[in-house]
């Protein structure tokens, strides 16, 4: 385990995001809206609520990616209202005061099984707030979603629950959890992941799919 190295992206460990590329070369589906954009005003919601230290509030960059203005009031506008929702949610207040933020974790050789046929990865995960204390941590996400159903949907249609069990399983925890918020109205949603549970069975049901598929095609290269 290491803690947010500058290397991180450039390592050749299996990552969740590495089966997402893999997933849409061998499902390819309609795009919804500039996936790229996404990606992009994501990256500055997360740097300013898990690594303030990258933001520049005056000159609206992280590092050297130029934001706008108008880019920056909607981020700080939705961390405005996860730190609103912390004072009535104990648990997001102790995460966000106690959580470490994008950590990483590499996992040599972990064991996967797809249709009793066992198989290894080296596997590696980012997280963006871990409770070492308690062995699990959990993502934020920004979304398109206004309501607790669109948000529910969007679990499973953006694999957000594959993600998840990815996670859990290279950390070997028992809980997490998602909280997400609204680009459109800054309602903050939370989900909250049981092991065995219907999310965590989906998720791992589709991420072992993916590592064989990842398994079988570096077998061939």
């Amino acid at each position: 385990m290491n803690h947010n190295p500058d290397e991180y992206y450039n390592r050749r460990e299996v990552s969740n995001s590495d089966l997402t590329e893999l997933k849409n070369l061998l499902h390819p589906r309609q795009q919804f809206g500039d996936k790229e954009a996404a990606f992009r005003f994501g990256s500055l919601v997360d740097a300013i609520i898990t690594e303030p230290s990258r933001v520049n509030i005056y000159r609206y960059t992280v590092d050297d990616v130029q934001y706008t203005a108008d880019e920056f009031e909607l981020a700080r506008e939705m961390h405005k209202s996860l730190q609103m929702e912390a004072r009535k949610d104990e648990f997001l207040a102790k995460v966000l005061e106690l959580s470490d933020t994008q950590r990483f974790m590499v996992n040599r050789a972990q064991q996967f099984e797809y249709g009793s046929f066992p198989f290894t990865l080296d596997t590696r995960c980012k997280w963006d707030w871990f409770l070492s204390a308690c062995n699990f941590g959990g993502d934020l996400k920004t979304t398109f979603a206004t309501s607790q159903k669109q948000f529910d949907e969007a679990v499973d249609f953006f694999d957000w629950d594959r993600s998840r069990a990815w996670y859990m399983d290279i950390a070997n925890s028992n809980l997490d959890f998602i909280y997400a918020i609204s680009k459109k109205n800054c309602l903050v949603f939370k989900k909250h992941i049981n092991r065995g549970d219907a999310i965590y069975i989906r998720g791992r049901e589709k991420y072992e799919e993916l590592a064989f598929q990842y398994w079988c095609l570096n077998l061939a290269s």
